[in-house]
């Protein structure tokens, strides 16, 4: 819309977004192709999952730290 000439304003409102939301999204996918940016989002999906994992191990390995030392 904006390559054929209509203001951000107009595009904003005929998608259904707040300009806010459009200069988000361009400051975080700005330079990026579309199949740059799907691979980015699946990269973040994987690294959340990969985050809770560890998380999770830590935790029970800190619960098995406790139990070694009988403090149950």
């Amino acid at each position: 819309m904006l390559a054929q000439g209509g203001t951000v304003a107009d595009a904003c409102r005929r998608i259904g977004v707040t300009e806010q939301s459009y200069y988000r999204w361009r400051k975080e996918y700005g330079g990026l192709k579309m199949d740059q940016a799907r691979r980015m989002k699946e990269l973040e999906k994987e690294n959340a999952r990969l985050r809770r994992a560890v998380s999770d191990l830590t935790l029970d390995k800190l619960i098995l730290q406790e139990a070694a030392r009988g403090n149950f």
